[in-house]
């Protein structure tokens, strides 16, 4: 291991720690909250893996948002499916969203079980976004030019925060995201993490992409 890997591990284990700390009574609010608006379904989102490093899928922790069972919801709706998938994976409004998605989500607390995934190893506090393995099966399909930079953007852990994230977020297309993703795997840096962390506090306040 290099000198960045062992001080990005030590720093998403005490980083992460902080946060389940910090967070924990927003976390149990939010779960609560969610039992109590949407009963029938579970506290953390029963989706599909995500992509970890070198490929390697992993259970990814966030809070529901929508209707149990939302993935199977959209292949039982393929019109739906087909107009979320071409709007980049996103439909705003989301016919799927529970009760106070739209506030959960615009300031990401949906996400905060992502320190869990941190903590264990399999997420990192930054990194390029998480992808579904659907998702890039799918987008590489539709823009091979795309598949080196997908490539070298999964040889390193998925992050809580990114490029991607504080760059716009939905605001910004498959091919541009994808490639800030790669450049970010090729200039990691502690430093370049530092100052990623330093301006996403303000990018979640402001809302910036979050739809």
């Amino acid at each position: 291991m290099t000198f960045y890997d062992i001080g990005k591990r030590v720093f998403d284990i005490l980083g992460s720690a902080v946060g389940i700390l910090l967070f924990s009574p927003v976390m149990i609010i939010t779960a609560v909250y969610i039992k109590v608006v949407s009963p029938k379904g579970p506290i953390l989102a029963d989706a599909p893996k995500r992509v970890g490093k070198n490929g390697k899928e992993f259970k990814f922790y966030k809070f529901r948002s929508m209707i149990p069972n939302a993935h199977k919801w959209f292949l039982e709706h393929p019109d739906v499916y087909k107009k979320y998938v071409e709007n980049n994976y996103k439909l705003d409004p989301d016919p799927r969203w529970i009760k106070g998605a739209e506030f959960i989500r615009d300031y990401s607390i949906d996400e905060l079980p992502q320190f869990f995934n941190i903590f264990l190893g399999q997420m990192s506090l930054v990194g390029p976004r998480s992808y579904y393995p659907f998702e890039l099966k799918e987008r590489a399909e539709k823009f091979p030019s795309t598949k080196k930079d997908i490539a070298q953007a999964i040889k390193v852990k998925p992050g809580l925060t990114g490029v991607w994230q504080i760059s716009g977020r939905s605001e910004i297309g498959f091919v541009e995201r994808v490639r800030m993703d790669a450049v970010y795997a090729q200039k990691k840096s502690l430093l370049y993490d530092l100052l990623i962390l330093l301006k996403t506090p303000y990018v979640v306040l402001a809302k910036k992409g979050a739809k």
